[in-house]
């Protein structure tokens, strides 16, 4: 069996890079990493790619010598209520099963589904077993699903986030713990994921500060309020091994829609930047942790 690694690697979701393939591998590259997130190319999410255009970049990804470390699905995300056609979820988690043989990844990205207007305790008795089948069949397939801290019914809860990993009762089900998404939901992060940083898988690496009216800026990784180097120290002292992939969202914010604001592009300096300022917060992390 293969070692387990002394630290966690780095990865990148490519899009927050540039829109295309060549552009995602270019950054990752010029970070020195070879572990790269999928989420969309040329704005078209992984299951939603034509048969041959998803080949061709299976091929190529290959070739690049790069991995691909976790895909991003649309599954119970931002754009999926509870309220929705869970044949859709479904559908792409099918798909998803087929093409990630063919990355050779395991790791999935969903969500537990908005309530869209259904009042508990309906809303999580849908979202429980909507994410219990899910797993189910993940497992069947192979598959690992890693549930982020971001929308639907466990989005923002570490007791309901527990209750989905424990109704699943799976080991296709896991956690994906995203460090921005505090100062956006309105937690604060570090302490969500102390009760849950045995479940995590996989992570996210963002910062995020709040600006007047509500919103939310994206800044350097350890420069704002989401509490990312005690996020990592969290990580680091449970011995996480995991990938840290890092979603600046410094030029791209995916789940705006068009009516709301321009979500941008992808920025491959600022990417490749973002990833040189995480790798310097990762090492001091780990240097302090060795001198205890």
């Amino acid at each position: 069996m293969p070692s387990e690694p002394e630290t966690s690697p780095l990865a990148g979701i490519g899009d927050e890079a540039a829109p295309d393939l060549a552009g995602q591998l270019d950054a990752v590259r010029e970070l020195g990493w070879n572990l790269l997130e999928l989420r969309t190319l040329d704005g078209v999410p992984v299951a939603e790619l034509p048969e041959e255009g998803f080949a061709r970049a299976a091929d190529r990804i290959g070739e690049a010598g790069v991995e691909v470390v976790a895909v991003a699905a649309k599954i119970g995300d931002w754009s999926r209520p509870v309220t929705g056609d869970f044949a859709v979820d479904l559908a792409e988690l099918d798909v998803l099963a087929r093409r990630c043989a063919r990355l050779g990844t395991r790791m999935v990205r969903i969500m537990s589904f908005p309530s869209g207007g259904t009042a508990e305790p309906e809303w999580g008795r849908i979202a429980r077993a909507r994410v219990r089948e899910l797993a189910r069949r993940a497992e069947d397939a192979g598959l690992l699903l890693v549930h982020e801290n971001c929308a639907g019914w466990a989005g923002d809860d570490a007791d309901r986030a527990l209750a989905l990993v424990a109704e699943a009762d799976s080991p296709a089900l896991r956690l994906l713990f995203d460090t921005g998404n505090g100062v956006a939901h309105g937690y604060d992060a570090p302490a969500l994921l102390a009760p849950l940083v045995e479940y995590v898988a996989h992570v996210h690496v963002k910062d995020a500060v709040a600006v007047p009216g509500g919103e939310t800026a994206y800044v350097s990784p350890g420069e704002g309020e989401a509490g990312v180097e005690e996020c990592l120290r969290i990580l680091e002292g449970h011995g996480y091994r995991g990938a840290l992939s890092i979603e600046p969202h410094l030029h791209l914010r995916p789940h705006l829609r068009a009516s709301e604001a321009d979500p941008g592009r992808g920025d491959r300096a600022a990417f490749v930047e973002y990833g040189r300022a995480t790798e310097a917060l990762v090492r001091r992390v780990r240097n302090e942790g060795a001198l205890r």
